[in-house]
């Protein structure tokens, strides 16, 4: 079955970022414990990565649950989007970018609401690849079954005809139980590299005649 479609993760992959540690330095500032702003806003921040909240909201409920004024959280949330947002891996966004239009290219990304526009000001990814999947946009996060047969549909592919890109085991875990080609990626060369060996092999594959030997002699 050859491969049509080539999708990516985005934070770890096409950006480089670091810990999203962004609330230790404002709980320091607000004097509060280890870990109370994770604690406090939970149900926010698991909301936002789903598209349960608007950003309006998930404002309002950190100046009411922290007690801080709309300023600060403002200054709060422009640390979150630069730790999130960390800085392009330009190498990779070259790759990508060669890959069309041999094949369909795509975003598959755990997100967060808000995440879009951002993403798009700062890269433009949405000119770099086909189609992107955010999971605030709809409604449900990778590993979970649904975004990557949801990703699969988008693209018109069978999962077998699809390679997937994504730093966390777990992920290209799910993405391989549901028979999609899936790549760990540790660095550029590692991946690109891995993205190529599959598309050979199925390449390779697919010239074979029925009875199974290759065309080529020896």
């Amino acid at each position: 079955m050859a491969i049509r479609a080539v999708v990516f993760d985005i934070g770890g992959v096409l950006e480089i970022t670091g810990p999203m540690d962004f609330t230790r330095t404002w709980e320091t500032k607000l004097g509060l414990a280890p870990d109370e702003i994770r604690s406090r806003l939970a149900d926010m921040w698991a909301a936002g990565a789903v598209g349960g909240v608007t950003e309006a909201a998930l404002r309002e409920a950190t100046a009411e649950r922290l007690g801080i004024a709309t300023a600060e959280v403002d200054l709060m949330m422009a640390d979150f989007w630069t730790q999130y947002l960390g800085v392009g891996n330009t190498e990779l966004i070259g790759y990508v970018r060669g890959l069309r239009p041999r094949f369909r290219t795509g975003i598959l990304s755990n997100s967060f609401v808000g995440a879009r526009e951002r993403e798009q000001a700062a890269y433009g990814l949405e000119s770099l690849v086909d189609d992107l999947v955010y999971s605030h946009e709809v409604g449900v996060s990778k590993p979970e079954a649904r975004i990557y047969e949801l990703t699969c549909g988008r693209h018109g592919v069978a999962p077998g005809e699809m390679v997937f890109v994504d730093d966390l085991e777990v992920n290209v875990a799910a993405a391989r139980s549901l028979g999609i080609h899936a790549v760990l990626y540790r660095d550029n060369a590692q991946a690109i590299a891995g993205i190529e060996e599959i598309i050979a092999a199925e390449v390779r594959e697919t010239s074979r005649p029925e009875g199974g030997q290759s065309w080529v002699a020896g």
